[in-house]
């Protein structure tokens, strides 16, 4: 008998089929499979779905493929379309170029608290070691392995303090660290319940901050932002932004500082027009 569906871990993808086959495996590979997933894809092509279909066959995990059709930068629209697909009272969202360490489900899990959101991050991958990570890397957990990553020329730098293993260590660096925390679509997880009181995402908005945005509204109505970076691991495949400009920054920009401002908890172009 199947476990109840405890999280639907929402994946945002377009046009990258390589990599979310590589992200989709690492979900696979869980600690936990007491959850769903649910891919947004905001208008990819056939080789997406390709990736998707085979996965399915494969997996033993439940997945719902949510495509709308490519017109532009719509990540906010297809992600309150998954938040409405997913069949769990809690949401981890990342994104469809983010691989899970094994424990990334659980720990989100073991750490959910009523009334609040956890705000996670994600350990850069140099462009090299990007394009040339496999499945293999993955099953043996080498490419969230600090020592690994520094001999295949990694750059040494404090931020692999993200990739830490020890508890003790990352509940102190959630501590101390001067990041805020906020909702980063790229490893954040809250109650759909608290996501869909502020009507989700804004879908007037492009790229550029538009995850922060929801986040702030739900600041505003009362939930508080919990800092995890160090114990929810995932890493970050290295990518160029081709649909970032400066036109849709400064919109989004408009949008946060008016919901700011305003102390607004709602908006009227969310999952509820």
């Amino acid at each position: 008998m199947q476990s109840p569906v405890q999280a639907s871990v929402i994946i945002s993808t377009y046009n990258q089929p390589k990599w979310l086959e590589l992200v989709l495996y690492s979900y696979d590979l869980q600690t936990v499979s007491s959850f769903e997933l649910i891919i947004a894809d905001d208008g990819s092509d056939e080789s997406t779905k390709a990736v998707i279909d085979a996965f399915k066959t494969s997996s033993k995990l439940s997945v719902t493929h949510v495509w709308q059709k490519d017109e532009g930068f719509q990540k906010t629209k297809i992600l309150n379309k998954a938040i409405m697909a997913s069949n769990s009272d809690y949401l981890i969202f990342t994104d469809g170029d983010c691989i899970a360490r094994r424990d990334f489900v659980e720990t989100h899990l073991k750490l959910k608290r009523p009334n609040c959101a956890l705000s996670g991050g994600y350990f850069k991958l140099s462009e090299t070691i990007s394009k040339t990570l496999s499945k293999t890397e993955i099953k043996n957990q080498k490419c969230f392995d600090a020592n690994w990553l520094v001999a295949k020329g990694q750059p040494k730098t404090f931020k692999l303090n993200k990739l830490t293993k020890s508890n003790i260590k990352a509940k102190l660096l959630n501590v101390f660290t001067p990041t805020k925390a906020t909702f980063d679509g790229m490893n954040v997880s809250c109650f759909k319940k608290d996501i869909i009181a502020v009507n989700g995402f804004d879908e007037r908005m492009k790229y550029g901050g538009e995850d922060r945005e929801v986040g702030e509204r739900m600041m505003n109505n009362g939930i508080k932002f919990l800092q995890v970076r160090y114990s929810t691991i995932c890493v970050h495949l290295h990518h160029e932004r081709p649909y970032k400009n400066l036109e849709s920054e400064r919109n989004n920009k408009k949008i946060r500082q008016e919901t700011k401002k305003s102390k607004s908890t709602y908006t009227e172009f969310g999952i509820n027009k």
